[in-house]
């Protein structure tokens, strides 16, 4: 080689990893060599499910719900569960709100009072309305109406109706408390339906690993004859998690949405309805059909049954998913709807929708 010349750079080869590296290297190097892959690539996303290894390459079918191998649902905009109908920001807006402090100063103004004095929060433990502020204040007033106790009782209370709707203070409670219970109405319904829905995946997983096969044997059917059992219980699961994004949705749907409101609730209740007749008929009559307790030919009206409402589920759940994506488009503000209804089969009738 010539002077002043550099040597060629040296080309590494998947080939002289497999012939140099010891065993434990290799699976490493893999593995890292696969995770570049992946997150150099804007196709495709690692699963976020907890303990999942798998990555997934997305397809653009005009929805950004996607469905690892290992049966979990997300988003693969905003990489959090799976939230149809919700869009990404209502999300996020929910989650931060759970997840905030800004309730526990709610809860404050709701159900504290500041001293008239010193104005620290107090909050009411025993049922006399004598109260006295904590040192080094001691101010002494009444919880009422905030009044100096010593003229409170010379005074004769404050038994009488302010015609004016009280102080700022107490009108400000009044509004905060009902901010806070109108939110732990939604919250509430919005984690029980992520709990029965948690519940209802290992009950899946269940019917898939041992109660089909138990009802096979008790019934003398075919396992392949028993998909509706599986088919009821995905749907279960997704109608839960529809369910309980719905209650979110239903948190920030401005309260001067009366006709909204309305035909949100409308929408909303009947899915529920059809979801809990759903969720009984496979959680608590098919139990006892795989006991024996029930003749084989009451099996096949069983059967029936089960497919039978989930489909009108199926249904219930696609209108109101529509409903929500659209935001309730098909009804102005005062109730008065602009499309036509909707009808969904149930038990041989046709209901609106």
């Amino acid at each position: 080689m010539e002077p002043g010349t550099e040597d060629p750079p040296a080309r590494f080869c998947l080939d002289m990893v497999d012939l140099l590296s010891s065993e434990e290297d290799k699976e490493k190097y893999y593995r890292y060599l696969y995770r570049s892959y992946v997150e150099s690539n804007r196709n495709r996303k690692w699963c976020p499910a907890p303990g999942c290894d798998f990555a997934i390459r997305f397809e653009s079918n005009g929805s950004y719900e996607v469905t690892c191998d290992c049966g979990y649902k997300f988003c693969w905009n905003c990489v959090e569960e799976s939230h149809r109908p919700l869009d990404c920001e209502t999300v996020a807006k929910w989650i931060e709100k759970n997840s905030s402090e800004a309730e526990n100063t709610t809860w404050i103004l709701a159900y504290t009072k500041p001293c008239p004095k010193c104005r620290r929060a107090i909050e009411k433990n025993q049922g006399c309305n004598h109260m006295t502020c904590t040192a080094p204040c001691r101010h002494e007033f009444c919880w009422i109406c905030g009044g100096d106790w010593r003229k409170h009782c010379t005074d004769y209370g404050c038994n009488k109706f302010n015609e004016e709707g009280g102080t700022e203070d107490e009108r400000s409670r009044l509004k905060a408390k009902k901010h806070l219970e109108r939110y732990a109405h939604y919250y509430e319904r919005w984690d029980s339906n992520d709990k029965s829905r948690k519940r209802a995946l290992v009950d899946l997983h269940t019917a898939k690993t041992v109660h089909i096969e138990l009802l096979a044997n008790v019934q003398g059917e075919a396992q392949a004859q028993l998909k509706f059992v599986i088919e009821a219980w995905d749907q279960i699961v997704e109608c839960r998690r529809v369910l309980k994004w719905s209650y979110a949705y239903g948190y920030y749907l401005s309260l001067n949405q009366s006709g909204k409101m309305e035909f949100f609730g409308h929408l909303q209740g009947q899915a529920e309805s059809a979801l809990e007749r759903l969720h009984h008929c496979a959680e608590k009559e098919m139990s006892e059909y795989m006991s024996g307790d029930c003749r084989s030919e009451d099996f096949k009206g069983f059967r029936s049954k089960l497919a039978g409402l989930t489909l009108v589920t199926r249904n219930y759940f696609e209108n109101l998913v529509t409903a929500l994506e659209n935001d309730l488009s098909e009804v102005e503000n005062d109730g008065t709807k602009t499309g036509k209804s909707s009808e969904v089969e149930s038990d041989g009738s046709k209901e609106k929708a």
